[in-house]
């Protein structure tokens, strides 16, 4: 573990941590060069757009399956273990695709390496969540969202620098590099701390109170920082307990709404079109008249212009809010995705650079909303006993969508052509319509207090929570929610933040004196 503490030790974590979506970043750009590259069209015959569609899209699969099962999974062994198991599976994928020597090798690879990046996509935004204070864990997850980006863009300047190689190491070499970064992920798991939350609510409450101490209290178990915080998660952790089962069947049933709308986030961040962009650019600016080389520069230019954008929300998601941020973000990619199909359909001397400048308009409308903010907004909804799985399935919903636009549009581009970006558009307008009148503003909320946000009355107000809280007014529902959430650092027995190794059974004695 890092001797680093307070705002060092949780901006390098957090940083650090954005290695994971670095490397999904990268996997997702490096095939977008790689596809157009003479030698690797000649290594592997000539594939046609639906093999290049399957091989590009396969990788969504093993994401999707990894995605599914690592809820649980980092429940049971924590957000670290996961982070560095994720990655030596990546390394392996990547290990499979540098050496193929068929079509069925690599797509092999890309399965394998999808088992890793659906980890890593799962838990690194739920890991930044519960390290983060709420006044910036929108700051820091959209820094994480800029890993992811810086990544792609990398993987894109790789491509057009390798793209100079005369020799099979023009795609290789692009390839190899992705194990090198999953090789520093992984070694530095090593050295990473664990989410206090996920300590805690598996009561190893000495540890999660030091790691608290080093995040928010200088390393001082004993500073009212830590302590206040490490009152307010357990309390959390005590009153959902007594929920009992945590399983993907009950969340559904006690949090359909927070459900559908981490799933509709990471669904509408596919379906507004960004990876017609990020898997297919090269071949978008090939359409549009750019050739070969200069298609990949083109990538490499809006790339750079991608990250630049994934910037701004450092400070906006904050200040501004999640809504705003979301709802400005849907109206620009509508224009710009509505420009390219009209420019397209055009054909006029100058649809090139026209189509080049719409694209990037359109990508840095999205980096910084529609981008950043379904990573964020799933794991700071979702109540900490079921977090990880709620994480989990709508991010294997980003990855059902993600397969199902990285394998359509090949085939689209050549059948509807221009018509694909309008179909986007109308999609973007769609998500405006549904942030607009069902996404509520979580800038600023504590994660303990989402369930007065959303109205759970069954979590904050039943008559056993009351008891642990030490209310015996067990009769009043009219009480305001927040009410218990305020009184709850007052009411939880003495030494409650100084001495977590009786955490358990403080516990235990309340619930047989409520009984």
């Amino acid at each position: 573990m890092l001797r680093l503490t307070g705002k060092p030790l949780l901006y390098f974590t957090s940083v650090f941590v954005s290695l994971g979506v670095f490397l999904f970043g990268y996997d997702q750009g490096v095939m977008s060069g790689i596809i157009t590259g003479y030698f690797f069209k000649e290594y592997f015959h000539e594939p046609s757009r639906a093999q290049i569609g399957t091989m590009v899209s396969i990788l969504e699969v093993g994401a999707f399956v990894s995605s599914l099962m690592v809820g649980r999974i980092g429940d049971i062994i924590g957000r670290r273990k996961t982070i560095m198991y994720g990655a030596f599976i990546f390394i392996v994928g990547g290990a499979f695709q540098t050496f193929a020597a068929t079509m069925s090798e690599m797509i092999l690879g890309r399965v394998v390496a999808g088992f890793g990046v659906g980890m890593l996509s799962t838990i690194v935004p739920v890991y930044q969540s519960e390290i983060s204070p709420p006044h910036n864990r929108g700051k820091l997850a959209c820094i994480e969202f800029t890993g992811n980006i810086v990544g792609y863009a990398s993987s894109v300047w790789v491509d057009y620098f390798c793209s100079f190689i005369n020799s099979d190491m023009s795609w290789r070499l692009p390839l190899f590099l992705q194990c090198v970064m999953g090789a520093l992920l992984f070694g530095g798991s090593f050295l990473i701390v664990e989410t206090p939350r996920w300590l805690l609510d598996n009561d190893h409450d000495d540890e999660g109170l030091e790691v608290l101490a080093n995040l928010h209290g200088g390393g001082d178990v004993n500073s009212s920082s830590a302590q206040q915080e490490y009152r307010e998660i357990k309390q959390s952790v005590l009153i959902h307990r007594l929920e009992g089962e945590r399983s993907y069947s009950d969340m559904w049933k006690k949090y359909k709404k927070r459900v559908l709308i981490a799933m509709s986030s990471q669904m509408f961040a596919q379906l507004n079109g960004i990876n017609v962009i990020s898997y297919y650019a090269p071949l978008v600016f090939e359409e549009a008249g750019w050739v070969g080389r200069e298609a990949i520069l083109m990538t490499g230019i809006n790339g750079i212009i991608y990250v630049m954008s994934t910037i701004p929300p450092w400070y906006l998601v904050d200040r501004w809010g999640r809504r705003p941020v979301l709802l400005s973000g849907a109206v620009i990619m509508a224009v710009a995705l509505s420009s390219v199909a009209f420019w397209m359909r055009l054909a006029i001397s100058h649809t090139p650079a026209l189509v080049v400048v719409s694209v990037v308009i359109f990508n840095a409308a999205f980096g910084y909303s529609w981008g950043p903010i379904p990573w964020l907004y799933p794991p700071e909804i979702m109540p900490l006993t079921i977090r990880a799985k709620g994480a989990s399935l709508s991010t294997a919903t980003n990855w059902a969508f993600n397969w199902l636009v990285g394998y359509m549009t090949p085939i689209l581009q050549e059948t509807i052509q221009w018509r694909l970006y309008l179909m986007h558009a109308a999609f973007c307008c769609l998500s405006f319509v549904l942030v607009f009148f069902m996404y509520p503003e979580t800038s600023g909320i504590n994660l303990e207090d989402m369930d007065s946000l959303f109205g759970d009355k069954s979590v904050v107000n039943t008559p056993d929570s009351r008891s642990l809280l030490g209310d015996n007014n067990n009769g009043n529902e009219s009480e305001p929610l927040h009410t218990y959430r305020d009184a709850a650092l007052e009411r939880v027995p003495p030494g409650y933040g100084s001495a977590p190794t009786s955490r358990r059974e403080s516990f235990a004695n309340q619930r047989e004196s409520s009984c």
